[in-house]
């Protein structure tokens, strides 16, 4: 199956933004969540968990060229069972970014919630 694109939710500085729905989580091998056009160094990922297990979350490492770290690896966190919640990031684009521009998220299997990408803003 193909991967869920996750779109943006822009934090405002010196504003306030509504508490986004997220998108549904699309667990199980081959699956998992793209953020397209990614800003890794701006980008924090708020990831819950509504099955009654506990479920890593893994950020995958990014390809070389662009990602000169990606030899680093990925990057995996744990999401508590029941109403858990994990957020995850800022990133390093160094390690993360594809080279198509995005960052890729996985999910393990049976693992049910939401993923939002929050970008942050720049300094105002």
């Amino acid at each position: 199956m193909a991967r869920t694109a996750v779109t943006y939710s822009n934090l405002v500085g010196n504003g306030s933004l509504a508490d986004p729905a997220g998108t549904a989580l699309n667990p199980g091998a081959g699956n998992g969540h793209t953020i397209a056009n990614a800003d890794a160094e701006r980008t924090l990922l708020r990831v819950t968990n509504t099955h009654s297990s506990a479920h890593n979350v893994t950020l995958k490492a990014g390809t070389y060229p662009p990602a000169i770290a990606s030899g680093q690896g990925d990057v995996v966190v744990a999401v508590p069972a029941n109403t858990g919640v994990a957020w995850i990031g800022p990133f390093e684009s160094g390690r993360f970014l594809q080279n198509d521009g995005s960052v890729l998220v996985d999910v393990e299997t049976a693992h049910a919630g939401t993923i939002t990408a929050f970008r942050l803003p720049k300094a105002v």
